[in-house]
């Protein structure tokens, strides 16, 4: 435990954003699955609603900060190289 007061603040802090964080990620992965679900199934149509939702998790993840920009833009590319060959 910190002895500082104002160490004491940036601890509660820390454990709050800790647990939006985690609530974000785990949104974040809960639409993955159903998207990744949605893939193997092979329903292009299901897939390309799933792709829609699951970009929405990880634009809204990216910009609350539980994400990077980047790394938002590079689970988006990835899922949308899966869901291409469908669309041929």
């Amino acid at each position: 435990m910190p002895n500082i007061k104002s160490a004491y603040k940036r601890d509660a802090l820390s454990k709050a954003r800790r647990l939006r964080n985690l609530a974000n990620k785990s949104r974040l992965n809960t639409a993955r699955k159903a998207f990744l679900a949605a893939v193997a199934e092979g329903d292009a149509a299901k897939s390309e609603a799933a792709l829609r939702v699951y970009s929405s998790e990880v634009d809204k993840a990216a910009k609350k900060g539980a994400i990077t920009k980047n790394g938002a833009a590079r689970r988006k590319s990835r899922a949308a190289a899966l869901v291409a060959p469908k669309k041929a």
